[in-house]
Order: structure tokens, then C-alpha cells, then sequence
């Protein structure tokens, strides 16, 4: 996949296209699987481990698209999200260079073609839960904010035990979309279940298998949501849901942040 900078480039000539095509290739196996995901995973692949290391440059878009067998608005797509996610960077007149490597034992958590739909989910959520807290500050009752410390709790308990489980992030976050009052962030919620469960998986394998400074860190993001909400303070509890939100894809996407 890499190649080098322009003056490496003559020691080590990549392979052309046909020459590794027909194991490249890409095929839709239902509706639901993206070659655009198919194609970020194989790129997502070869940056994490390493085979293209940071600052070296892709191969243009004709390229990808004749050693993988997939039309050239798949391989933009692929590209545009990899950007989006801070993988790579485009330069006018120069190219698509890796600007990012996430930490290899990304892959001991996650497939890497379902990275680019958990990124998709959390995209989503920075959006979504910023309100959900900012309406949970408002108008949480008593009762809902006593089962959103329970459950912060809970997952303070997990990480000085360093036993970190979905469930208890997953419970965090769906009690504060219940005490926004508005039943349709709980659905909408509930309709990206799959994914946050899998999204989460990921970013709390990393988080156990990093340092406790790491574990800490999310655990004081998940302290100061829970705070503003307890002090009604809805700007506040938007900005800080963000914030975790935002965070939490940066550790996923830089390896210098997975330690």
C-alpha cells in the first residue's frame, strides 16, 4: 500500500496493481457491508501495524481503485472518513499522507472494517448525547440523578478494579438520555445499540490495557458530566459530554494516546 517519500521512492518501487489485485479485491458479502468500510479497514489495517508508517504517502485514487476492484467514489469515501477521522491528510498537488497510527493492539478489540462504522456511531453521539445532557441537567428528577451517580459509580468501581464492562458505560449514558425527559433520544439511542456496544468494547479494551492514568481520565470526564448535571447547569453538561465524547475518539484514532 505505502508509498514511500518522494526520496525513497526509487529504493523501494511498490507493487503495481496487477500484481496484487486478485487477493486484494473487494466484494460485498449483504447490504449491510460497505465496501467503503471494507476498503477504510484494509487502509486502517496496514497504518495501524505499521507497513505505512506516519508521514509516508498513499497510492493515488486510480491506484486503490484497480488493486482493490472498486470504483473510484468507493475509494473517495474510504478516503473521506479516514481523513475525517484524522488517519490521513491531503495535500493539493502533493497527495494523501498518514498523519495518525492508532496503537496496534487496536486490533486485538475490533475488526478493522467495523472501526470506520463505530467512528460513524460516535459522530453520531457527539451530537445526540450533548443535548441529551444538556435536557438531563434541566429537568433530571431526584430519583434519575440518584441512578446516574449509582451508575457512575459503578463504573468508578470497575476502573480501580480494572474490571471496565460495557454495561456500565452503556448504563451512564442511557440514564442521562432518560432524564432528558424526551423519550425519542432514549430510542434514538436504543437504535445505535449494536454499534455503541461494540464501540465501546473497543475504547474500554484500550482503556484497561493502557495505563491507569488513562482509566483516570475517563472516569474524571464521566465526574465532571455528572457534576453539571447535579448543578443544572445545561451548557455546561452539553460541553462536557461533548468534550468525553470527542476525547474518547481521539484515544481511539492516536496511538501516542493509548499508553
Amino acid at each position: 500500500m505505502a508509498r514511500r517519500k518522494a526520496a525513497e521512492s526509487s529504493a523501494s518501487p511498490e507493487l503495481s496493481p496487477s500484481e496484487v489485485s486478485a487477493g486484494d479485491r473487494l466484494q460485498a458479502a449483504g447490504p449491510h457491508d460497505r465496501l467503503s468500510d471494507q476498503l477504510y479497514g484494509k487502509v486502517f489495517e496496514e497504518i495501524t501495524s505499521g507497513r505505512v508508517k506516519v508521514g509516508e504517502q498513499l497510492p493515488s485514487e486510480v491506484e486503490i481503485s484497480e488493486r482493490f476492484g472498486v470504483s473510484r467514489p468507493v475509494v473517495r469515501e474510504a478516503l473521506l472518513r479516514l481523513r475525517v477521522d484524522g488517519l490521513i491528510t491531503s495535500h493539493q498537488g502533493r497527495g494523501t499522507f498518514v498523519s495518525h497510527q492508532p496503537a496496534p493492539r487496536i486490533k486485538t478489540f475490533a475488526k478493522a472494517q467495523d472501526i470506520a462504522s463505530y467512528l460513524r456511531c460516535q459522530e453520531a453521539r457527539i451530537t445526540l448525547e450533548g443535548d441529551t445532557a444538556r435536557l438531563a441537567a434541566e429537568r433530571h428528577t431526584d430519583e434519575q440523578f440518584e441512578a446516574i451517580l449509582a451508575a457512575h459509580d459503578a463504573f468508578a468501581e470497575g476502573v480501580h478494579s480494572g474490571k471496565l464492562e460495557p454495561a456500565a458505560d452503556l448504563d451512564f449514558h442511557g440514564l442521562i438520555a432518560e432524564a432528558s425527559g424526551n423519550e425519542f433520544y432514549s430510542s434514538l439511542l436504543e437504535s445505535i445499540h449494536e454499534a455503541m456496544t461494540g464501540l465501546m468494547r473497543l475504547t474500554l479494551g484500550l482503556t484497561r490495557t493502557a495505563s491507569k492514568k488513562r482509566a483516570l481520565t475517563v472516569l474524571g470526564e464521566h465526574a465532571a458530566i455528572v457534576e453539571a448535571i447535579r448543578a443544572r447547569e445545561g451548557e455546561e453538561a452539553r460541553v462536557a459530554m461533548q468534550f468525553h465524547l470527542g476525547q474518547a475518539r481521539r484515544r481511539l484514532i492516536d496511538g501516542r494516546s493509548n499508553k
